[in-house]
């Protein structure tokens, strides 16, 4: 039997009789459906909220406590039970459940659900999820397949994309690599000709019970939650889970008559460590999000947090940037991914990686040649930064991983990228300004938005007015930049073989559409050793 989870109870209780009336109800109890994430080869995590009473919404501190017995099968009749076992809840953890089961067999298609035997809704049963779990350790695994999406802002559009992903049967997991909710009140950041649908509660979001109902309100959109119920996820976050543009010890959305950042980022912990199926990892003392998840010999995927220990943005025009001691990723994160690259074993290194570490600079300069002129002038060595927001603010830091990749003769990084609302397929040079010639480290894959403005939305442009000059500017001045597309919204899905790494990209035609269609877009591959990108004529 697989463990009970935190807060289990020591006893077994009976099964709870389930009625035809009682399974019709359980969407109302179970309206924020299920959902699991980060597989192990041997357990997972599976999640669900229940709303017990119906004034028990998200972030109310209302209801009554409920005891659940949470099932994991190996069939879809729950005829071969794997793992079992009780837990309860209640409004301190504003009524989700999230159990870490163990004791799966490796690289297996499980089904799970949740019973509730005690409280108001007893006898209600949620509906039926399925996860999977990773391949052992050892294993030689052919082929992994990943959905990857980033950037879903709920007043822009629709979440066709997870639609989408929803209705494949070939994916390992989907990985999210951030901005899964926004913080933004009711009509502060939304679509090119306004809301789509509005943000519950109408204000930025800023107590527990702010961050639980926005939480809360993401988790009843029917995409969602058909991708939740038939894959497993893998997350991480960015800036919006919390504030736009955060950092240490703020937020460009923060301002002073909202409080203590530090407060406010605790809150937004809290609710996003309960409301998303995340392990959170512990070490001396300090819970984090960042972590690492292997798919046996085939690959390790590094999963990052690029905002709770990140020094302020500066300005683009600002030698600041150019500092040794700032830093992106903190210095004990810094540690624990070079030398985790460094000392990998499986044939591929993914990063999980929330903002662009590729450089884009206009245009990228030699620094040993235009030293002079840059310090003249105060901007950047390598140029001035189209984004510091991105790795370009913090470039030391992003040398120093490199170099680590270098030192270690790791030929096949490949880092994948949400955040910029745009799609790229990049290659990481040793020197921007002397590409090729000086080389490159690895390859990375930019996925574009769900549903978050990219250029011709902020510009107001009809849909691929804007992207043919833009990314022609773009990878005309860096040559790494082999494909950008500046103005559609959709997903990834990428594929790992022991041969190559490719990505797919899929685009929806209208994002304000809940009954769009999607089209193939273009796909990039790498092949093992090479660290150089070849475009593919096929999905793979």
């Amino acid at each position: 039997m697989g463990a009970a989870g935190v807060g289990a109870l020591a006893v077994t209780l009976p099964a709870a009789g389930i009625t035809a009336g009682a399974a019709a109800a359980a969407p109302r109890v179970f309206r924020h459906a299920v959902a699991s994430g980060d597989p192990l080869p041997d357990g997972v995590i599976i999640w669900t909220r229940v709303t017990p009473t119906a004034d028990a919404t998200p972030g109310s501190r209302r209801g009554a406590g409920s005891t659940i017995i949470w099932e994991v099968a190996a069939d879809r009749g729950f005829s071969s039970i794997a793992a079992s076992g009780t837990t309860t809840t209640d409004a301190s953890r504003d009524h989700t459940v999230k159990v870490d089961v163990s004791g799966l067999a490796a690289a297996t298609d499980y089904w799970y659900r949740f019973r509730i035997v005690g409280g108001p809704a007893a006898g209600k049963v949620s509906p039926v999820g399925r996860t999977k779990t990773a391949p052992a350790a050892g294993a030689d695994v052919a082929l992994a397949r990943f959905g990857v999406v980033s950037c879903s802002n709920w007043e822009a559009g629709y979440f066709s994309a997870y639609r989408f992903l929803a209705a494949r049967s070939d994916l390992d997991a989907v990985i999210h690599l951030g901005d899964y909710i926004y913080e933004y009140g009711a009509g502060e950041y939304t679509g090119k000709n306004g809301p789509v649908r509005t943000h519950r509660p109408a204000a930025d979001i800023v107590s527990l019970a702010d961050y639980r109902t926005r939480h809360g309100q993401y988790k009843t959109d029917p995409d969602l939650q058909a991708v939740h119920s038939r894959h497993p996820f893998i997350c991480t976050w960015d800036d919006h889970e919390s504030a736009d543009n955060s950092w240490e010890r703020g937020a460009e959305n923060h301002e002073p008559s909202q409080g203590s950042w530090a407060k406010r980022k605790a809150r937004a912990d809290q609710a996003y460590f309960e409301w998303m199926p995340v392990r959170p990892q512990v070490s001396d003392g300090n819970r984090h999000v960042y972590r690492r998840l292997r798919y046996g010999r085939l690959l390790e995927l590094s999963m990052l947090d690029l905002r709770t220990y990140r020094d302020k943005e500066v300005s683009r025009f600002s030698r600041k940037s150019d500092d040794p001691s700032r830093t992106i990723t903190g210095r004990r994160q810094m540690e624990w991914l070079s030398g985790g690259i460094a000392t990998s074993i499986a044939r591929w290194q993914i990063v999980g990686n929330p903002v662009m570490i590729s450089p884009v600079l206009i245009p990228p300069l030699d620094r040993e040649r235009t030293a002079a002129l840059t310090e003249l002038l105060g901007v950047p060595a390598d140029g001035v930064q189209y984004n510091g927001d991105q790795w370009d603010g913090y470039p030391k830091d992003r040398a120093r991983l490199m170099k680590a990749i270098d030192d270690a003769d790791k030929r096949n990084v490949v880092f994948i990228t949400g955040d910029i609302h745009m799609s790229w397929a990049n290659e990481i040079p040793r020197q921007a300004a002397d590409y090729p010639g000086a080389g490159t480290t690895g390859v990375e894959f930019v996925v574009t938005s769900v549903t978050s403005n990219n250029l011709d939305d902020m510009v107001k442009l009809p849909e691929g007015v804007a992207n043919g000059p833009a990314a022609a500017a773009i990878s005309g001045a860096n040559h790494h930049a082999r494909w950008v597309e500046a103005d559609s919204h959709g997903y990834s899905v990428m594929t790992v073989t022991p041969a190559a790494a490719q990505m797919d990209w899929y685009f929806v035609k209208d994002r304000t559409d809940r009954r769009t269609a999607q089209f193939f877009a273009q796909s990039w591959k790498v092949r093992s050793g090479t660290r150089r990108l070849t475009r593919s004529s096929r999905p793979a």
